[in-house]
């Protein structure tokens, strides 16, 4: 049986710039079954769901519902729910964690200062292993369940700090994950490939292949740092930022920075996939959007005699590799 995600694998579809854009996380621990819209069909209170999606319209927060792999019974429950909010510009991210006993809660936050990247000491600071994400949800596509519920269940019991999420965008591109701090997304991925990035994050590198790119900037930008990256072998996570995106589609100039001064202009294009393909099981063949990098111009090539050299010291809320 023929599925989206073997379509777009056999026609070797270009993975970067497809990754949801989230400049901060908002993960919501809710176990049992989750419907196609699992933020109001689930066992968390579809009232909340519904208020929590409408304050984060606007904010820069994407709100997603995760629980941990294994089996997932019809039953409810009552107990504590882990949240994390993560935010992932560059340079600034964090994640924090809290176990709350009724997510209602979470209306009351400030999203918009969130999606800032302001978190006011809300929790407490999470400082542990890098955070995986794996998308699950079969009753969004059935290449989700298939695909990425073996292994989010394998990382697990490998022993990495795996979830499963509700929704995070590019079915086609199963199994597809991202992973905080830093918010790169992954598609197409398998175990070890996963355990390579999980470890390249502990030491603050970035792994490109299978790379959808980082959730904090819009999909032109994803393609171009990731195009820089490519370019230059830099693996260090925050060494670039999209300081500049001028440009409406299907044409983009995107000015992406290194720490030590150097600046790229990169030109994006968007095209159509050919030929059509179905973006999700169950629906009409399309050509979905691509984002697909025309060039990578320097602007400032020599490094400053004052650019920091070493490891950067840390940052409250941010994240630490264990000793």
């Amino acid at each position: 049986m023929s599925t989206c995600a073997t379509a777009s694998r056999q026609l070797a579809e270009p993975l970067a710039g497809t990754a949801a854009t989230a400049r901060t996380w908002l993960l919501v621990e809710q176990p049992g079954p989750w419907g196609a819209d699992a933020l109001t069909a689930s066992h968390l209170d579809p009232a909340v769901g519904r208020a929590l999606d409408a304050a984060a319209e606007g904010t820069g927060v994407r709100i997603a519902l995760i629980r941990r792999p294994g089996r997932h019974a019809d039953c409810h429950q009552p107990g504590t729910h882990r949240v994390f909010a993560a935010h992932t510009a560059p340079g600034r991210s964090w994640i924090r964690t809290a176990a709350i006993a009724d997510p209602a809660e979470l209306t009351r936050l400030d999203l918009a200062a969130l999606g800032g990247g302001e978190h006011g000491g809300l929790w407490e600071a999470y400082d542990g292993d890098p955070l995986v994400f794996v998308c699950t949800n079969g009753k969004r596509d059935r290449c989700c369940a298939l695909l990425g519920r073996p292994l989010a269940a394998e990382l697990a019991a490998s022993g990495a700090e795996a979830w499963e999420v509700t929704h995070i965008g590019g079915h086609r591109f199963s199994p597809t994950l991202f992973v905080l701090p830093y918010g790169y997304a992954y598609g197409r991925v398998t175990a070890h490939g996963v355990k390579d990035v999980l470890e390249a994050v502990r030491d603050r590198r970035i792994v490109t292949g299978d790379c959808r790119g980082r959730s904090a900037w819009e999909r032109p930008a994803q393609a171009a740092e990731l195009a820089v990256r490519e370019l230059t072998g830099e693996e260090d996570a925050d060494a670039f930022d999209v300081t500049r995106t001028d440009g409406t589609a299907p044409h983009w100039s995107v000015t992406v920075a290194h720490t030590d001064g150097r600046t790229w202009q990169v030109a994006v294009e968007q095209g159509a996939a050919e030929p059509a393909r179905p973006e999700s099981c169950g629906r009409a063949p399309g050509t979905p959007a691509r984002m697909d990098v025309i060039s990578v111009t320097p602007l400032r090539t020599d490094v400053p005699a004052e650019a920091p050299a070493g490891p950067r010291p840390s940052r409250p809320g941010a994240f630490s590799p264990p000793s």
